[in-house]
């Protein structure tokens, strides 16, 4: 039992190295993973249950995942892939996408009601660690992002090569520069957030 006394030691070095690795990789990035306040993300979802059908979406850095959880949650036949590099936030989404696919088994095991495939992630949902700026969107018949000007700035003349005729990008926060938004909405949210919806 003389492990005990450094247990909180060790919570405490390992959540030391978990923020380090968040700042490393947010510096590089220069944004840090950002949770989505809930009004934003009632515009967003909006925004893609007026894609058409079934869709392939795409999350430009997934961060926590809270975003696309929602958005699959409340989007029926739509599929979500996230595309995260930092490690941290990227296991805690995959980790909680697995948490709620194993609730919703267990669920329909029981018979609370609550399990089924209405709201299940198993299949529609998935956060895979890559690069916003390499990775192909040549499939994606939506993309979300919540980025910063600079990224937004690089991914405008990539969205404009790779994206089929049709596909919408919804931008929380940052337009994308010299492309004119289908729709701008304003959220109620505290900041008046703006969300920048563009048709390709």
């Amino acid at each position: 039992m003389m492990i005990i006394p450094y247990i909180p030691w060790l919570i405490a070095v390992l959540t030391l190295i978990a923020v380090i690795c968040i700042v490393i990789v947010s510096w590089k990035n220069g944004i840090s993973p950002m949770p989505t306040s809930r009004p934003v993300r009632q515009v967003v979802i909006q925004e893609v249950n007026r894609i058409p059908g079934y869709a392939d979406i795409m999350e430009a850095g997934s961060g926590w995942g809270t975003l696309g959880m929602d958005v699959v949650k409340h989007c029926p036949g739509k599929r979500l892939t996230g595309i995260e590099n930092s490690l941290i936030p990227l296991w805690a989404s995959q980790w909680m996408t697995w948490l709620s696919t194993g609730l919703h088994r267990a669920g329909a095991l029981i018979g609370t009601g609550r399990g089924g495939q209405r709201n299940s992630f198993k299949g529609r949902l998935r956060f895979i660690r890559g690069n916003i700026y390499t990775c192909s969107y040549a499939h994606a018949d939506g993309v979300i992002c919540y980025l910063f000007p600079g990224a937004m700035t690089r991914l405008a003349d990539k969205f404009k090569r790779e994206l089929p005729p049709g596909a919408r990008v919804i931008s929380v926060c940052f337009a994308l520069p010299g492309k004119e938004p289908l729709r701008t909405i304003t959220c109620r949210d505290a900041l008046r957030t703006k969300v920048y919806v563009y048709a390709f």
